[in-house]
């Protein structure tokens, strides 16, 4: 059998090299879109309202609460101050159940302990509470009672044992007639009476803040720069 004749075959190499230049370009294409789409996403956040004019306010029995204000005061800074009472409640938690049905009842407000100056200074007032017997909680109450905060943004916060808010919110709109009372957040915290306190960690942790930072920037108070 004779040899073949190479030198009529096509020369492939050009096309080889056009293959490869080809999918290189693809490949960086892909990669910018991706990069473009992942620095969108992680695009840093920046508050719209001066932290001078913010004043974050909470009762936390089990933190988880707490944790939440502290998640609004790194996105947004701002005043951070938790309410307490002259007498607080007692540790057992059946007893401090049966107290606050008593309060809701009658309507006693438990004097607060806490004292905020220059409220006139703040525009925007966050409000954080658990959920109590399906209310808004005494203290919280008080709060709204003892001070004016008449022509201010009020952002409620909530955390619940998966029961929701009850009439908290439209408790918290009856005691500030002369604000802005806006939706606000609510999630799941812990339930106490089993025994399931601080939840506030972990990946309910991120899932928390992803959930802080998407109401915040609904209620416009967080954009990207």
């Amino acid at each position: 059998m004779s040899n073949q004749d190479t030198s009529r075959l096509p020369d492939t190499k050009p096309l080889t090299r056009y293959m490869t230049c080809w999918l290189v370009v693809c490949f960086l294409l892909i990669s910018a879109c991706s990069f473009s789409q992942t620095d969108d996403d992680q695009a840093p956040l920046k508050s719209t309202v001066d932290p001078s004019k913010v004043l974050i306010v909470y009762l936390s029995r089990t933190n988880n609460t707490k944790a939440v204000a502290g998640l609004i005061h790194q996105e947004v800074g701002g005043t951070l101050v938790a309410l307490e009472l002259e007498t607080p409640y007692p540790a057992h938690y059946q007893t401090t159940v049966q107290q606050v049905v008593r309060e809701n009842e009658t309507g006693f407000l438990p004097p607060l302990r806490t004292r905020i100056a220059n409220m006139q200074q703040y525009d925007v007032v966050f409000v954080g509470f658990p959920t109590w017997g399906m209310q808004l909680p005494p203290p919280v109450k008080s709060f709204l009672k003892q001070y004016d905060l008449s022509g201010k943004t009020i952002v409620p916060f909530n955390t619940n044992a998966g029961y929701g808010v009850g009439s908290s919110l439209e408790t918290v709109k009856a005691l500030t007639p002369r604000s802005t009372v806006l939706d606000g957040f609510s999630t799941r915290g812990g339930i106490e009476r089993d025994g399931v306190l601080f939840v506030m960690e972990g990946a309910k942790g991120k899932q928390v803040q992803q959930e802080v930072r998407d109401c915040l920037q609904r209620i416009e108070l967080l954009s990207k720069k």
